[in-house]
């Protein structure tokens, strides 16, 4: 596996097909499997690719589970010897010391790399969001919030954010000491950046966090990071997509690999399932567009599929009404809930409270109840192409249908692209599918997915 660059792990799945794709189009062929990569697999089945990812689903872990999983985890991309290992988190900082601790994480990390300083960067310009001495600031439409005030991150109901300062918001996480590399710090010239930054990897800090709100910032990080390699000691990095950002930057610009020509399309199919399982904003406008243009809706009766009970005969009817609607020509969108405010969420809550599950993460149950309807409508109607929609819906849904990895085909929207799978199930090995975060994509997204272009 001598020419791998870079390995990650990503802490959800849309996040884990963001860097995937960042990487793809700057030019470093990407895999992102579904479970540890098998190196055997991995030569036979892709032998171009210079980087590999594993998703996983640590973002709604505790840390107790971290310490369970993780370890594995990173051992496996150890073993690949890549120059870069990375941990990829969401670039809203989603965590809390009780889930999905970037802390934790950063310190398992840091042992089984031996990592003496851990590099961190959250900022991804192209995804709007920045950081600017070490406080992370997220723009919405034409409004960029500091993500303490911001109207998504600010209420989350897992981990809602109320401290925009990354190193405060990181130290209720873990004890590990952080140092900043600020604007002002990148903003230097080369010479004294270098020197800056050496001290912070050289001194007493265990995280050096980065500032990063434009292109130049990017350059000078990936930069840094190009010069830190070293192939007897894979890097471990912490972070958002932005590392990749910055990577390919520096690569592309300095003629190391040349960006991928992104302007082909894969073309239209006639019918289109979307199964969605987000109540982010951004979704909601997606469901709304796509039901006012064409698409037929299918509401999922979530109380009922999250019910041991009625779980069983609630899906069998769910898939035979979207049977029909799909032998009526239709392009068919599934939700469990239209909007953040949708009284859907309440009464499923209510349920589950009900049935002893007070408390449950309600992703961890529904999304494989949508997982095996979305199976069942693929392989009885034969239909090749397919979005899925929610973080947590994308990681628990996917296992359904046998993938065990998906390389990206076109750019759709920043962190959402359309994705060729790999599967030993002949129904779903070149299946097309779309894997996107609640949060991102313009509202005729879905109708994108259908035409098989980013326009």
């Amino acid at each position: 596996m001598s020419d791998l660059l870079l390995t990650y792990y990503g802490d959800d799945f849309t996040g884990s097909t963001d860097v995937m794709e960042v990487l793809e189009w700057g030019g470093v062929p990407t895999v992102l499997f579904l479970d540890p990569a098998d190196a055997n697999t991995l030569q036979a089945r892709f032998p171009e690719a210079r980087a590999i990812g594993i998703a996983g689903v640590s973002r709604t872990m505790s840390p107790a589970q971290m310490d369970e999983h993780l370890p594995t985890a990173f051992e496996a991309l150890r073993a690949f010897g890549a120059p870069y290992a990375h941990y990829k988190i969401c670039s809203t900082f989603d965590s809390s010391p009780t889930v999905g601790s970037i802390g934790r994480a950063t310190e398992i990390g840091q042992q089984i790399f031996g990592a003496k300083a851990v590099p961190m960067m959250v900022g991804a310009p192209k995804l709007r969001r920045y950081v600017a001495f070490s406080n992370l600031f997220a723009r919405v439409d034409d409004v960029t919030y500091r993500l303490d005030r911001h109207p998504t991150m600010s209420k989350h109901p897992i981990t809602p954010m109320d401290e925009s300062d990354l190193r405060v918001h990181l130290g209720k996480q873990t004890d590990l000491s952080i140092g900043a590399m600020t604007v002002l710090h990148i903003e230097r010239s080369d010479a004294d950046v270098d020197d800056y930054f050496q001290g912070l990897m050289d001194g007493k800090y265990d995280i050096i966090l980065f500032d990063s709100i434009n292109d130049a910032h990017l350059h000078t990080i990936g930069r840094l990071l190009w010069a830190m390699r070293d192939k007897d000691a894979p890097i471990f990095l912490v972070g958002s997509s932005g590392f990749q950002y910055a990577l390919t930057h520096y690569w592309n610009t300095e003629g190391i690999f040349q960006p991928k020509d992104t302007t082909n399309i894969v073309g239209a199919v006639d019918q289109l399932i979307v199964m969605s399982g987000s109540a982010a904003p951004a979704t909601a406008d997606q469901i709304t567009w796509a039901l006012a243009n064409g698409f037929t809706g299918l509401r999922l009766d979530s109380e009922n599929l999250v019910d041991p009970a009625t779980a069983d005969a609630t899906r069998e009817a769910t898939i035979q009404e979207a049977l029909t609607l799909i032998g009526e020509g239709k392009n068919l969108l599934m939700f469990s809930t239209h909007g953040s405010d949708d009284p859907a969420i309440s009464a499923t809550n209510d349920r589950l409270a009900r049935i002893g599950k007070a408390g449950t993460n309600v992703g961890s149950i529904l999304a494989p109840q949508q997982g095996m309807i979305l199976r069942d409508l693929l392989t009885r109607t034969g239909l090749r192409r397919a979005v899925v929609c929610g973080g947590d819906t994308c990681g628990y849904a996917t296992r359904q249908l046998g993938i065990f990895a998906l390389q990206a085909l076109i750019p759709v929207a920043p962190g959402a692209p359309l994705c060729r799978a790999s599967s030993d199930d002949p129904y779903f090995d070149g299946l097309e599918i779309s894997l996107k975060a609640g949060q991102v994509g313009k509202p005729d997204y879905f109708r994108s997915i259908l035409r098989g272009s980013a326009t």
